[in-house]
């Protein structure tokens, strides 16, 4: 296992976001001082945001702003502006880059410059000040320099890769500058900002706002960048637009100001990156550098890699495990598929296949409890639900959405008849079982969130206990080791921050706007009182807008549209919610743009959209479940216990008898007409009344029989030649 070891190291690296291809593009590899001095910044990172959540709380919006500005900052020494196409090692600048790139960081520090003086003086920018004090000090400079530095960069996107573009420290230099400026200001500006904002607020406002769009597109690709950009559009074309569209329109001051408050960019995806996903970054990290993590795939293939079709059923534990932790289907995919993938294709899947089985599985690992990939304290912070009743009511849901693909994949394996892995090439599962101590940091983090510890305590707890299981192993994590994980949880975490802060930017304008409510409304118009015909708006919203952007993004965007007027016709905010979160997940396998499948199909070198298509096949049952827990609230553990058992029997059979339908096997090769009517009888069985359960299983039984004359027929004239 030595190879393909090495292979999930590799891929764990780059496991930190929505489009991995783009990051390993733009990554640099920084040498020497830089590359020093780096490590030194991410270290610092992420132990300022533990010790901050453990030992000493920060004010709220300090605290915010160091997180946005330190991963801003951190983001553009990190990341170029594109890929290195011809770009060596030590080449030179080009003359013009240098001159602009000189010129955009004068104009920078002089504002970083006034901004220090303010605050080491006291003059700061009081509420009524002269518009044009510290104007051309601070505003004009900095939203400047700050434009020319963004143009720099992309006028001359080939940098070396052992060095900091001086275009991107200018970036990053401006990062800070926006960050202290609002920091110095804050007092005033939560006052002011939504009223009569000062005219640097708008200027420091704008270049952050500029900043943020900017890392996005270099981590998450042109999607997001593109809705956030209509959203702001939006903000002041609101006079001219129709119908449910208009607002009175705002001045640009008080628009971009309140944008880069608590109401927007400071708000509730902000809280929730600086908490919740950079705490599980870091304790993905240190299952990464301890070699936990690993531990969890090797278990999976010693306990099912010698089975049919094998690393497909290792595809779907092993995501599933590391899926519910690190928060990202595409990086997922590319942490665990850089295993998984090739030995797929080794036993016989066709490529496609291969990696549209593991994007199904590491994008269902962020709908497995406990974690979710963070999403269900994402929910928890955004609807009041105790988090116990979220990770409770996922159980079910989780469960069929992972028996589906596993199904899809074993029926896949006895159609083609798919041997697994030999048992000398896996690892062996007794010595593995020795270690089940492993497992332990999961088992503490899952006992702390029961028993009551807050989430930060708690996975603060399981990140120290993933150190202590390290020493029972020859991978023992000492000083060295735990601070290889504070670096590469910084480097994980930043996509994550750069497009929950981007998102931040379209709440922020929902807010400001109100076309939430107004949403809301069109949306119980046009579904005139019909819940199902509500739910399936929502389905597309979120589908639509989870293309574009993770789940984390899109879960917190289409909450604040979408939920409202579900919980408004009647729906429970728990249904509601978890309806949304789940199409929000499924978006990264859905076509046309399906994150995790194309990142499967880098790995696998097979045709994207083929692969996407195929991932939404295998993944079909994520599709049905919404709509089976809102019909049967027993599905969220909402009920007693008779009816949870029989919801959840009855569907795990129909989810079964779905599988054998897509895929075409039940105790045999299904005819079309077969296919069609298992398909009938498992949408029967979903459905959660005694009598449709009768006729999904009358249904199922018959097929069976008629299977099973069918192959005896084939056997005994096969007999007969």
């Amino acid at each position: 296992m030595s190879d393909t070891s090495s292979a999930a190291d590799r891929g764990a690296d780059l496991a930190a976001g929505a489009d991995a291809e783009v990051i390993a593009a733009n990554q640099r590899v920084l040498a020497g001082r830089w590359g020093v001095a780096i490590i030194v910044l991410c270290i610092g990172y992420t132990a300022f945001h533990i010790g901050v959540m453990n030992l000493y709380p920060l004010e709220t919006w300090t605290y915010r702003l160091i997180h946005v500005a330190g991963g801003l900052a951190l983001g553009f020494l990190l990341f170029a502006a594109s890929a290195f196409p011809d770009a060596g090692p030590g080449r030179a600048h080009h003359p013009a880059e240098r001159a602009m790139s000189a010129l955009a960081g004068a104009l920078v520090l002089v504002a970083l410059a006034q901004v220090l003086h303010a605050l080491g003086s006291g003059d700061r920018i009081q509420t009524g000040a002269p518009a044009t004090k510290y104007i051309w000090t601070f505003g004009y400079p900095l939203i400047a320099g700050t434009a020319l530095a963004i143009v720099t960069a992309w006028v001359f996107p080939g940098r070396a890769r052992d060095r900091v573009g001086p275009a991107d420290l200018v970036l990053a230099v401006a990062a800070i500058t926006v960050g202290l400026y609002i920091i110095g200001h804050a007092d005033f500006l939560r006052m002011r900002a939504q009223v009569f904002p000062h005219a640097n607020d708008m200027w420091a406002s704008i270049a952050g706002i500029a900043l943020i769009l900017e890392l996005t597109r270099r981590l998450a690709g042109l999607a997001l960048v593109i809705i956030a950009g209509i959203f702001i559009a939006y903000g002041f074309a609101g006079p001219w637009l129709p119908g449910v569209l208009e607002h009175r329109g705002y001045p640009a001051a008080r628009f971009f100001g309140f944008i880069y408050t608590d109401n927007g960019i400071l708000g509730p995806t902000t809280a929730i990156s600086s908490t919740y996903i950079i705490l599980f970054v870091t304790f993905a990290a240190f299952l990464q550098a301890s070699k936990v993590g690993e531990y969890f795939v090797n278990f999976a293939f010693a306990a099912a890699g010698g089975a049919r079709g094998g690393p497909a059923k290792v595809a779907v534990f092993g995501s599933a495990l590391m899926g519910t932790i690190n928060g990202t289907s595409a990086g997922n995919v590319v942490a665990t598929g850089s295993l998984t993938i090739p030995l797929m294709k080794r036993v016989g899947y066709a490529p496609q296949t291969a990696a549209s089985v593991e994007a199904a599985a590491s994008s269902g690992g962020q709908i497995l409890p406990p974690i979710m990939g963070a999403g269900a304290f994402i929910m928890a912070e955004i609807t009041g639900i105790q988090y116990t009743e979220i990770a409770i009511a996922a159980i079910i849901p989780a469960v069929l959405y992972f028996a589906s693909v596993y199904f899809m994949v074993d029926l896949a394996a006895l159609k083609f008849g798919m041997k697994g892995l030999p048992r000398d090439q896996l690892p062996e599962f007794r010595k593995l079982a020795r270690q089940a101590f492993l497992f332990i940091p999961i088992f503490i983090l899952i006992g702390a969130l029961f028993m009551g510890y807050s989430v930060i305590r708690a996975g603060t707890l399981a990140m120290a206990a993933a150190a202590v299981a390290s020493w029972l192993t020859p991978h023992r994590m000492g000083v060295r080791a735990i601070l290889y994980a504070f670096e590469i949880a910084a480097r994980m975490s930043l996509q994550l921050i750069a497009v929950c802060a981007a998102a931040g930017i379209i709440v922020g304008v929902i807010a400001l706007t109100g076309i939430g409510t107004r949403f809301s409304s069109l949306l119980l118009g046009l579904a005139d009182q019909n819940q199902f015909v509500a739910l399936f708006f929502a389905m597309v919203v979120s589908i639509v807008l989870g293309m574009g952007m993770p789940t984390t993004a899109a879960y917190a965007v289409a909450a604040s549209v979408i939920a409202p007027g579900l919980v408004q016709m009647g729906i429970a905010p728990l249904t509601a919610h978890f309806f949304i979160f789940y199409f929000a997940v499924m978006s990264a396998i859905t076509p046309p743009v399906a994150l995790a499948a194309y990142a499967g199909a880098a790995i696998a070198q097979s045709d994207p959209m083929r692969t996407s298509v195929e991932s939404f096949r295998i993944g079909l049952a994520a599709f049905v479940v919404p709509f089976m827990f809102f019909n049967a609230p027993a599905m969220l553990m909402q009920g007693a216990w008779h009816e949870i058992l029989h919801v959840f029997v009855s569907a795990a059979f129909g989810i079964y008898l779905l599988a054998a339908a897509v895929q075409g096997w039940y105790f045999g090769r299904l005819a079309i007409w077969g296919r069609l009517l298992l398909a009938g009888a498992a949408l029967a069985m979903i459905d959660p009344g005694w009598i449709t359960d009768a006729l999904g299983l009358g249904a199922a039984v018959l097929m069976w029989a008629v299977q099973k004359r069918l192959v005896s027929t084939a056997n005994l004239a096969r007999g007969a030649d």
